[in-house]
């Protein structure tokens, strides 16, 4: 087990990069504390697998240290970092049983025999794989498949960190949370580092004590998941973490009063104070849908909006409504009232955050 630092790292696959746009992985600095549960979310593309690959010794950084306890480990191999990964598709041997798959990489450390039927027993019953231990590889389902290549990363006691790659793409989504859980007790069990990489912000909650928000090959927000979803620290968060995500409005500052297109926002002086002293014209006001509070009346505080469509879906439902020809989401509680084409929204001052070039920016409210 360890602590593992990236130390300005960065990488290219371009033989002869000219910006940023040219970077997997843009100038990082980031630590995964020892024992950490940690998911690594984001978009396709982003850099997750990228700084995966990295962190396992599968890819050289173009720039940087990578840093195990302190150490350097930038020129070790893979089976030097004592790195178990888990890919997304199950990396076992068919023709072996499941017990000879589980004790391969035992064996394969000439570890004693008499050392390795208990830790495969350990480690079967955990994954509960044991009434499967005599059964051919390529005789089993999917799940169970993706259950023995864990198990080989568990199986070793001297095992630095465990990196999961999308791990649960194949698995029957039914048994996607059952297996996320089993995944939490390991953690808990073993207290082993884990980094979880995924595209699903349900599995990054469900697994993960921090989670580390990728966009463009940097790491936007590490936070948990109350903190990703109440305070994003970059819009591309507030748009990603969610279910509707974050709605924004472009803002520009004018004579005391904030706009958003023609329409004036009512906002306190403490965010008119920030938009004045903002220096770049990309200024967005950002609230969650389930945060925007809707009536059916015109009162003082209220944006007179159009009422686009409301999707009904049982507990709560979702209106969408429209201002300056854009639109937004509202989430309402399950015995709204009836709402005609025009409705009235408010923005509660403590449910606001403001965004300048992309990026929140605390506000004063004293």
């Amino acid at each position: 087990m360890a602590e593992i630092v990236l130390k300005s790292l960065a990488h290219t696959y371009s033989t002869n990069p000219q910006s940023a746009e040219d970077y997997a992985i843009r100038h990082m600095e980031h630590v995964w504390d020892q024992g950490g549960a940690y998911a690594l979310l984001g978009p396709s593309g982003c850099g997750k697998s990228t700084l995966l690959n990295i962190i396992s010794g599968l890819l050289a950084p173009t720039e940087g240290d990578v840093l195990f306890d302190g150490h350097r480990v930038n020129e070790l191999p893979p089976e030097e970092r004592n790195i178990a990964q888990v890919f997304q598709f199950p990396v076992i041997y068919d023709t072996m049983t499941v017990f000879d798959n589980l004790a391969f990489p035992l064996r394969n450390m000439n570890t004693p025999e008499y050392r390795v039927k208990p830790k495969v027993l350990e480690v079967a019953d955990i994954l509960e794989l044991t009434p499967l231990l005599s059964r051919k590889a390529k005789n089993l389902t999917a799940d169970e498949k993706q259950k023995v290549s864990m198990g080989r990363g568990l199986v070793r006691d001297d095992v630095t960190a465990i990196l999961f790659d999308e791990p649960l793409t194949v698995i029957d989504p039914q048994l996607k949370w059952k297996l996320r859980r089993k995944l939490k007790e390991i953690h808990e069990r073993f207290n082993i580092t884990m980094i979880y990489v995924t595209h699903d912000q349900l599995e990054a909650s469900t697994f993960a004590d921090k989670i580390a928000v990728m966009y463009e090959g940097q790491v936007v927000q590490f936070g948990t998941p109350r903190e990703l979803f109440e305070t994003p620290a970059h819009t591309f968060v507030g748009y990603f973490i969610g279910s509707p995500g974050m709605n924004f409005f472009e803002l520009h500052y004018d004579h005391n009063t904030a706009y958003f297109g023609e329409h004036p926002l009512p906002l306190n002086n403490a965010y008119l104070a920030a938009l004045r002293q903002a220096e770049s014209r990309n200024v967005k006001l950002g609230i969650r849908p389930e945060f925007v509070e809707v009536s059916t009346t015109d009162e003082p505080g209220t944006v007179a909006v159009q009422n686009k469509h409301l999707q009904d879906l049982g507990t709560y439902a979702i209106l969408t409504f429209s201002l300056n020809q854009q639109t937004f989401k509202a989430r309402l509680p399950e015995d709204h009232p009836p709402l005609g084409e025009t409705v009235y929204i408010r923005f509660p001052d403590d449910k606001l955050s403001l965004y300048v070039d992309e990026y929140r920016v605390e506000v004063d409210h004293e």
